[in-house]
């Protein structure tokens, strides 16, 4: 058993195209002949735990645990960081050295795997398969093989100031036309309905896309080579969110309001709701405006219910031999066990990934986050996701300033986006 913490790897842009010379070896095991599973496995896992000391020690424990049910297969866990991530798994493919395992998200998932440096994983959870929610195995799947196990999921709902409703003689609206009929009832009193954080710092899956999703658009057709975000449904979505701030129903920053709690309207208590709401931040905002005035509340629904939740998927790269494939599927079999996902939750304060594993916090916080998890979105995984949604940003922020009618600023987008796809 061997932790180490390492510091990223000094990187460059040629090692980073020269994923495309990795070698895809076959994804079937070798099994020794006497069936015991044996061979070392090399995991690279980053921060789910925030706290590095617990980290460390949580993971040591991890590597205990298995090595005492596995004790002819020697798991070493390397704890990495974020900064560089991608350039960090892109060089280490393109080296053909180093991790057997990788915590990775989908869209990195659907990148590697582009280039030949992942491995299908199907049999690694053959019996569980079924337990796993639906959406976060379909965000690993690819050409209908299996290329991520779910480890822990991310989920984001909706969380009210129920003080400001209850003193407008407001039900909690869950729905687009509920906040519609809000709006003006809220903004006579100096409250807008709604937060809306539209600084290009946040990721637009906390943003633009759930209610992209809502109104049942995409931000890629189906095939993944073009984008569908400028659709009628997109044009809906942005005009739903132009159309409240117009009528006073999200702060008058919106275009740029920053991420966090700390000096937001919701914490100065002008704001109603937070439409992806993350259990830290429910926590901060109940600190700042008190835990009875606080409520968390299903995804919001326009023609669709639906809301961002992200898994953490661990990945079997193409540097895994042959000879290390069946210990390397019994980590992964291990980590993602009903057992091991519970004490992983509790650790890191993240949602499970498989229905039999119970969602921790408050009675009416875990109705509400799991009914969040059922109706999950974890994104669309493509190559060029994040290229594509630092195009379109921009033009969310011209459609909220009033510079561009939504369906202007999303067929402008479009426009870009689609070149760099077709580039990609």
């Amino acid at each position: 058993m061997k932790l180490r913490s390492l510091s990223p790897l000094a990187l460059t842009a040629v090692a980073a195209l020269a994923l495309a010379s990795c070698s895809s070896p076959s994804a079937e095991p070798a099994t020794p002949d006497d069936g015991a599973v044996t061979g070392e496995v090399t995991l690279w896992m980053y921060p789910v735990i925030r706290d590095e000391a617990a980290s460390k020690d949580f993971w040591e424990a991890a590597e205990a645990g298995f090595e005492k049910e596995f004790p002819d297969v020697d798991l070493t866990v390397e704890l990495q960081t974020f900064d560089k991530r991608d350039e960090q798994i892109s060089a280490a493919l393109a080296a053909n050295s180093g991790p057997d395992l990788v915590l990775i998200t989908p869209d990195q998932a659907a990148t590697y795997l582009n280039v030949g440096g992942l491995l299908p994983v199907d049999d690694a959870i053959a019996g569980d398969r079924d337990v796993f929610y639906p959406a976060t195995l379909e965000s690993a799947t690819f050409e209908d093989e299996l290329y991520g196990v779910p480890l822990f999921q991310n989920v984001f709902t909706a969380a009210y100031n129920k003080t400001l409703f209850d003193e407008a003689g407001l039900d909690l609206p869950t729905t687009w036309d509920e906040i519609r009929e809000a709006a003006p009832v809220l903004a006579d009193d100096g409250i807008a309905v709604m937060d809306y954080l539209g600084t290009p710092e946040q990721t637009l899956n906390l943003s633009f896309y759930p209610f992209l999703w809502q109104a049942g658009g995409t931000v890629f057709a189906d095939d993944g080579t073009t984008v569908a975000f400028d659709s009628k449904a997109g044009v809906e979505a942005l005009e739903f969110l132009v159309d409240l701030q117009e009528a006073g129903g999200l702060p008058a920053d919106a275009a740029t309001q920053s991420v966090g709690i700390e000096g937001s309207p919701l914490a100065a208590g002008t704001v109603g709701i937070r439409p992806t709401t993350s259990p830290a931040e429910l926590a901060q905002t109940r600190a700042a405006l008190g835990e009875d005035a606080v409520v968390v509340g299903p995804p919001l629904e326009g023609a669709e219910q639906t809301t961002y939740g992200n898994p953490g998927l661990l990945a079997l790269t193409s540097i895994n031999k042959k000879e290390n494939r069946a210990a390397a599927h019994a980590v992964l079999a291990f980590l993602t066990s009903q057992d091991f996902q519970t004490e992983l939750n509790a650790a890191a304060g993240n949602f499970p990934t498989r229905t039999d594993v119970e969602i921790a916090g408050d009675e009416a916080d875990r109705e509400a986050y799991a009914a969040a998890l059922e109706v999950a979105n974890p994104g669309e995984p493509n190559p060029a996701a994040r290229q594509v949604m630092a195009v379109l940003a921009p033009y969310i922020q011209s459609a909220l300033r009033g510079d561009l009618s939504p369906k202007e600023a999303l067929a402008k987008a479009a426009d870009e986006a689609q070149a760099v796809l077709d580039r990609s």
